[in-house]
């Protein structure tokens, strides 16, 4: 054989390893089985309610929405912030940013409450760059606060408060664009990062991610959670007192894990995508539906949690599915570009 053509052998196997890897990787082969014991108790109209977080102490929820053709963005948005109320049972929507001016493309968000009212922060994606919008709300005002904008925020996609000064964010990518973005999709390449921000400064305490999405803790347990929908793990942390994170353990879970919501017993409730590759042609909208995904993980210490799939479904009803937070006897459901969001009564 010629030198050529063992070049030829040599280049092909690499390529024909790689398109496998990607395949397997991100779930191209995964049958899709149906699986939910309960009902679709609602549907609410809202367009690309991205993430949402719930207020269990004053029956509210906080929904991120934006009227996304293609995602991630590439031109201007005017999306919203809108709470929706839990307590009656009519589930009405208040839009809260209507008189937010500036182009506004809200992603990841988070609150925490601080004596009667709620800090309110949310990643923002405008043709210009990142940023992070704050708002404090009261009732059903919200009023906005600041910008904040920093060298760090390269590619911000999820965030969660610690305190009223301090909070951590994701980068979901190490690269914004070339081979370098491409390797992180296809070939899982691991350079994504958590940032925290001490009030004065942001730093980088973890990196090394396959694509860190969803963010969330536990401030009971002093446990951070990060979503790697590459990777398809969740990767569990431990607080330290100055805010740096310590690795414990990953959890497998067999699919694209997004955005991440901790229940009052200390639950991880997960939106995810059992198959990255149907996800980014549906995001780019070459395709018309996406799996979508609801699990339930319970984690007790290292080496003791328990994964359970509460909702799997081919996207013909719900697609692209992204978050999962229950309520009392429901759980309500978002997606990245569905006219609507899902709410689901689980049977007893």
């Amino acid at each position: 054989m010629s030198f050529l053509k063992k070049i030829i052998l040599a280049l092909s196997l690499i390529v024909i390893s790689f398109v496998a890897y990607t395949l397997i990787s991100t779930g191209y082969f995964r049958t899709i089985e149906p699986h939910f014991n309960g009902e679709i108790l609602k549907k609410i109209p809202l367009v690309g309610a991205e993430d949402i977080t719930v207020s269990h102490i004053d029956g509210f929820a906080l929904i991120s929405s934006t009227d996304r053709k293609i995602y991630p963005p590439t031109k201007e948005e005017h999306g919203g912030l809108y709470s929706m109320d839990l307590t009656s049972g009519n589930f009405n929507l208040t839009h809260l940013t209507s008189s937010f001016s500036k182009s506004f493309a809200p992603h990841g968000i988070s609150i925490l409450k601080k004596d009667s009212t709620y800090i309110v922060m949310a990643v923002n994606h405008t043709p210009k760059g990142h940023s992070i919008e704050v708002f404090t709300k009261n009732k059903e005002q919200l009023i906005f606060e600041k910008s904040l904008i920093d060298s760090t925020m390269i590619s911000p996609n999820d965030i969660v408060l610690v305190d009223e000064n301090r909070f951590y964010f994701t980068n979901d990518h190490g690269y914004n664009e070339g081979f370098g973005k491409f390797m992180e999709e296809y070939g899982g390449l691991s350079v994504a990062n958590v940032i925290y921000f001490d009030g004065k400064n942001y730093r980088e305490v973890a990196n090394g991610i396959a694509y860190a999405n969803g963010i969330n803790h536990d401030p009971k347990r002093q446990l951070l959670y990060v979503a790697s929908p590459r990777g398809f793990l969740i990767k569990v942390y431990s607080i330290k007192q100055n805010g740096d994170l310590e690795f414990i353990e990953d959890i497998p879970c067999g699919t694209g894990v997004d955005n991440i919501e901790i229940d009052p017993q200390g639950n991880l409730w997960v939106g995810a995508h059992p198959n990255l590759l149907r996800f980014k042609a549906y995001a780019q909208g070459k395709k018309e539906t996406s799996p979508s995904e609801i699990l339930k993980i319970s984690y007790r210490e290292k080496n003791d949690y328990s994964v359970e799939k509460i909702y799997v479904e081919d996207g013909s009803t719900m697609s692209g599915s992204t978050v999962a937070t229950p309520y009392e006897d429901l759980i309500i459901t978002g997606n990245v570009m569905d006219k609507d969001f899902l709410i689901l009564k689980p049977k007893k």
